[in-house]
């Protein structure tokens, strides 16, 4: 009255169909977690592409007005963040505009910060960058001609 245990085989068409099923939930797996993971979102530069394109002379303008200054603004990394420092030869109290750290790969991490110096360096703290490739874009007037200060940095 011995019970005998047979051994399950399978038939090789069986072992092929199982594999791709295997494969194709593999597959599945990683298409769903792509599009839902939100570390693998990525945003367009700007929406406004149009109307930036249309201001395009401007920025290129601005730029070329930042360049033709005997000192233009400069930026570094300091101990406990990051460091923009303005021309001393400039009158804090005329100098108006925006500064803004853009970074590519995430849009929620962007931010501006607008220009109302009482000293001729602002100081943007470790806590607001994280660490990866940023965009500093300094939009700025002086004695109402616009200057435009741009940089690519690594934190």
């Amino acid at each position: 009255m011995g019970l005998k245990k047979e051994k399950m085989k399978i038939n090789w068409g069986t072992g092929i169909v199982i594999g791709m099923a295997l494969f194709i939930s593999f597959i599945m797996y990683l298409v769903i977690n792509m599009l839902t993971d939100t570390k693998f979102d990525h945003d367009l530069v700007t929406e406004e592409y149009y109307q930036k394109e249309l201001h395009y002379q401007e920025e290129i303008d601005a730029e070329n007005n930042a360049f033709s200054l005997e000192k233009n603004i400069s930026d570094r990394r300091v101990k406990d963040g990051w460091l923009v420092e303005f021309p001393k030869n400039l009158e804090l109290s005329k100098i108006s505009g925006n500064l803004n750290f853009y970074r590519p790969s995430n849009a929620k991490l962007d931010f501006n910060i607008p220009l109302e110096l009482t000293s001729h360096q602002i100081f943007i703290a470790d806590k607001n960058l994280v660490n990866g490739r940023w965009n500093i874009n300094i939009h700025w007037e002086y004695e109402e001609t616009p200057y435009l200060y741009k940089n690519e940095i690594v934190y």
